[in-house]
């Protein structure tokens, strides 16, 4: 079954990984025509940006995400629906390139960013950071040149929560990427040898960034965060994250985004309350994705400063979290 999905295999002694993916993305335009008229809708996307207070982001019109920003993830809904990431239910015409024999990267038909890829674990497991986090900063440092990687927690935007995956976008395309070098927004809350923890100031929600030039180590403090996050929540499960994750000139960036809920109220609300904004972590990032054109023009800084602020989790609990880090 898998076989016949492989365009590619992927080995770093043979292949290029950014020149790997931009051939097969050329590929595959040509050879599955929903994925050409994902591309071709996303030239008429609309952008627009919005000052908030000590920050800005960009909003984006985008009719073809209405399928992802409104989808149904609760049991029922995803008992009753093939899982679109399975191999036996991909589109016949898409094909995948296989990463460390795992997972398959997947041109998204939905495009947010000129380049946009899903990578997808070969089998039906749930979506969890903690059983693939070092291939995930294996797939950042690989794709680094040409993009970086995301990742939605199951409860915090994954539109398939039960099938584990990563995001690919260009590189320096999500807002925050640029933001987080910025040395006037930068704090440092720990650093070793190896690693530094950081947050960013006057940003509208809740962040941690780390920073390494060492896997291993990086990998470690990852963990014994997710490890201290769930003890101060008093949870077994993941906690709620979005994450982002570049790989430039040698170092490891990830940037965090802790969550304390999955959509604002008014996402919930009817008519013309209504607003259609459910962050992942490219919204979190800075890059929010509207499907409704009233969304798009409608949307103002203290709304958008409300929905960042509603869904974070709060700055003080973090700072306990932080302190749980320390030796």
């Amino acid at each position: 079954m898998l076989d016949h999905k492989i365009h590619a295999v992927y080995d770093s002694q043979q292949h290029f990984l950014p020149e790997l993916v931009g051939e097969f993305l050329f590929k595959q335009r040509q050879a599955w025509p929903q994925l050409a008229e994902g591309v071709s809708a996303l030239g008429s996307a609309q952008v627009r940006k919005v000052e908030c207070e000590g920050f800005s982001v960009q909003l984006q019109w985008n009719p073809q995400r209405i399928i992802s920003t409104a989808a149904r993830v609760d049991e029922r809904s995803m008992r009753e629906r093939k899982c679109f990431l399975c191999v036996e239910n991909l589109p016949a015409a898409q094909q995948g390139i296989l990463y460390q024999k795992e997972f398959l990267i997947l041109c998204n038909p939905a495009p947010i960013f000129p380049t946009h890829f899903t990578i997808s674990h070969v089998k039906h497991v749930p979506q969890a950071i903690d059983r693939a986090l070092e291939l995930f900063l294996d797939l950042a440092r690989d794709l680094g040149p040409k993009c970086s990687v995301f990742y939605n927690g199951p409860k915090c935007g994954a539109s398939a929560p039960d099938h584990l995956h990563f995001q690919a976008s260009t590189k320096n395309a999500i807002p925050v990427e640029i933001d987080v070098a910025d040395a006037r927004r930068r704090q440092v809350l720990q650093k070793s040898d190896e690693v530094a923890l950081l947050r960013l100031k006057r940003y509208g929600r809740s962040t941690l960034v780390f920073e390494s030039t060492n896997r291993a180590e990086l990998s470690a403090a990852l963990r014994k965060l997710f490890g201290v996050w769930k003890n101060n929540l008093g949870i077994s499960e993941e906690p709620m994250l979005n994450v982002i994750c570049s790989y430039r000139e040698l170092v490891w960036r990830v940037v965090l985004f802790p969550r304390a809920k999955h959509r604002p109220a008014v996402f919930f609300k009817e008519g013309d309350e209504q607003v259609l904004v459910s962050p992942a972590a490219v919204d979190m990032g800075g890059f929010i994705v509207t499907p409704l054109e009233r969304d798009f023009l409608g949307l103002r800084p203290g709304l958008i400063q409300e929905i960042f602020q509603e869904v974070s989790l709060e700055s003080n609990r973090v700072e306990e979290i932080v302190k749980m880090m320390q030796p």
